[in-house]
């Protein structure tokens, strides 16, 4: 299996927020930026496996600047890590007032893919050599991400299972 770099498969989508995007008060809802961040993140997924992939787990996303009708919005997405079958994707997004040229970065999350076959089943996937310092931070906290993910899933599991 190939090895390859983060910067093989990231993507990078600019999206203009229009009033069907919004809510009442004229701000991008959540859900619209939620959809955005999982196709940026599912095509950072294919591109890496070269596989059809799905979304397994979003961790926490965070909405930390509001997003206005007409403003331009960026999208980030690149692979952190390859595990067995999963692949952890991080996605930034940042927003711009194209009148006034300011930008700020609004929202950030740790997606979880896997690829998998016609019969919905998993594939392995490569593994992900990171190159720059950032990417290798990012490859060492996966592991620790990865690990109260499943930890989480695991109680969660023995919570909804009948005694």
């Amino acid at each position: 299996m190939t090895i390859k770099h983060p910067q093989d498969s990231q993507v990078v989508m600019t999206e203009l927020v229009l009033p069907n995007d919004t809510n009442q008060l004229g701000n991008l809802l959540g859900g619209r930026l939620m959809h955005w961040v999982d196709i940026a993140a599912a095509l950072v997924a294919q591109k890496h496996s070269g596989k059809v992939c799905v979304t397994a787990s979003v961790d926490e996303i965070s909405f930390n600047e509001p997003i206005r009708l007409g403003h331009v919005v960026y999208i980030k997405a690149i692979i952190t890590r390859a595990f067995t079958t999963s692949m952890e994707i991080f996605v930034e997004v940042e927003r711009e007032d194209p009148l006034h040229g300011a930008r700020a970065h609004t929202s950030k999350a740790y997606l979880t893919f896997v690829a998998i076959d016609q019969y919905g089943k998993p594939l392995p996937a490569p593994p992900v050599e990171p190159v720059t310092l950032e990417e290798k931070n990012r490859y060492e906290e996966a592991a620790l991400r990865r690990e109260a993910r499943l930890k989480h899933r695991q109680m969660m599991t023995a919570r909804t299972t009948p005694k």
